[in-house]
């Protein structure tokens, strides 16, 4: 199928600023990865399971099906390396349908959701040092209707980080680095000093010599508990792609954005498999199990550090969850440029700075309805109801891969996806029985989220009728 992207000419001729080196791209990959999950999330995961090393197993599986998506996704970025990323891949793969009801789910509430939670937990661990930022401190009204301190201080960040991108590529990119670098380094010591100081060994023997105790039920039952507790560490490893959407300002992309995405995904895989390897040396299974509020992480350094754990965490945390706010909005946006582009979204998006060759427009208007799912507190049931709807479109794009390969077999490749077809074909495979468990196990969301992408289809047609568009 033969491209006439208006996207691809606006942006060659729009001047997008090739502002992102090899660091910078692996950078967005890892800060956009990183924001609290790595810290919490073990202790659902652990419930869910039951033992120690179903645990593992779960962390290393998502590790395993992000890694072979991110090498899978490098293919598609090396041959497009044009903004807008995964939605440019379903657009050319299975037409602009397809690309639309990405870009629709992405703008409703994949990125926006994310946006508004990221930034609430940023403000719930920065009432650890200032109580008064509570959501239970109300500025005006109350319940559904008020907004409280804790709301107040995450809209304030959400469009603080919007004027630090509206200031170009390079504003954003600096912040990205200096947060990466210290929530990598946060991590890093997490592992680090857990192995060294706060080894337990009445833990180690209870947790690494009973590995399977509370697992004992047949292997089809063991299969389904992992597909669906692995919903937990896979979208902590979530928005690895968000590079993808800033492809056009990534210097010589056709190396660096699957080098990016092979060197980001792994380090912050890496790292998260290390972290979950010192919460079962340092803290019996059943402490993980019951970590106060979930705060695993904060327990472990409890036993290194004492009663200073949970400001030190709480730190840790709000230096993640900053970066990874930042990431997440710098990317978003370059996917609502070039869907205006296309005709489906509003024409203000697709228009760059003069000065600083920034998407403002879509970055205000993103900005704008973050804030507004901020107010409503919506936003976490929205985003449990579209975890199917992500896995759903990672798995399109990755067939999208394979559709590519037979009707444009002349697209010019740099990189080719390592293992295709074997490993890209098995993470559809996996991916595809987790979406089934879900379907199973968690109906009311999995539906929930299936009828959020579908409300789009009409929309589509709505909005092409109203532009006049013509595919």
């Amino acid at each position: 199928m033969a491209t006439t992207d208006p996207a691809v000419v606006t942006e060659q001729k729009s001047g997008f600023v090739k502002g992102l080196g090899l660091t910078d791209a692996t950078t967005l990959v890892m800060g956009s990865m990183i924001g609290s999950g790595i810290f919490i999330v073990s202790a659902d995961v652990a419930r869910q399971v039951k033992s120690p090393g179903l645990l593992i197993i779960c962390w290393l599986l998502g590790a395993l099906l992000t890694i072979v998506a991110a090498l899978s996704y490098g293919e598609l970025a090396a041959a497009m390396p044009h903004a807008g990323g995964q939605y440019v891949y379903l657009r050319e793969a299975f037409g602009r349908l397809w690309g639309f009801l990405y870009g629709w789910t992405l703008f409703v509430v994949i990125q926006t959701g994310t946006i508004a939670a990221v930034a609430v937990a940023f403000a719930k661990y920065t009432g650890v040092f200032f109580p008064s930022i509570s959501a239970k401190n109300y500025l005006v009204g109350s319940g559904a209707i008020g907004v409280t301190t804790q709301q107040l201080l995450a809209i304030v960040v959400i469009v603080i980080l919007t004027l630090v991108n509206t200031r170009g590529i390079r504003t954003g990119a600096i912040v990205q680095n200096v947060f990466t670098f210290a929530k990598v380094g946060s991590l890093l010591g997490l592992a680090i000093f857990g192995f060294l100081l706060g080894r337990n060994p009445q833990a180690i023997s209870a947790n690494f010599g009973h590995l399977w105790e509370g697992s004992d039920t047949s292997w089809m039952a063991c299969v389904a508990i992992v597909g669906t507790a692995m919903v937990g560490p896979l979208f902590s490893s979530d928005s690895w792609n968000n590079v993808t959407f800033a492809a056009a300002e990534v210097r010589n992309p056709r190396r660096n954005l699957p080098l990016s995405l092979g060197l980001g995904v792994g380090i912050v895989s890496a790292l998260y498999i290390a972290c979950n390897f010192v919460y079962l040396s340092v803290l019996t299974f059943q402490q993980i199990q019951s970590a106060p509020e979930d705060r695993v992480a904060t327990a472990v350094v409890s036993v290194m550090f004492g009663p200073v754990a949970t400001q030190i965490m709480a730190a840790a945390i709000m230096v993640s969850t900053f970066g990874c706010l930042n990431g997440i909005i710098l990317s978003g946006a370059r996917v609502y440029f070039t869907m205006a582009h296309d005709n489906l979204f509003f024409r203000k998006a697709g228009e760059l700075s003069p000065g600083t060759r920034a998407p403002v427009a879509a970055l205000i208007m993103q900005c704008i309805w973050s804030v507004l799912l901020t107010l409503s507190g919506q936003y976490n049931d929205l985003l449990d109801y579209v975890i199917f709807a992500v896995l759903l479109f990672y798995i399109l794009t990755i067939g999208g891969l394979f559709r590519l390969r037979r009707t444009r077999p002349d697209l010019e490749r740099p990189y080719r996806a390592v293992g295709y077809p074997v490993l890209p074909a098995l993470y559809i495979v996996m991916a595809g029985l987790i979406e089934i468990l879900l379907l199973w196990n968690k109906p009311t969301y999995t539906v929930r989220g299936l009828i959020l992408v579908l409300l789009g289809v009409p929309v589509y047609f709505l909005w092409r009728r109203k532009e006049g568009y013509r595919s």
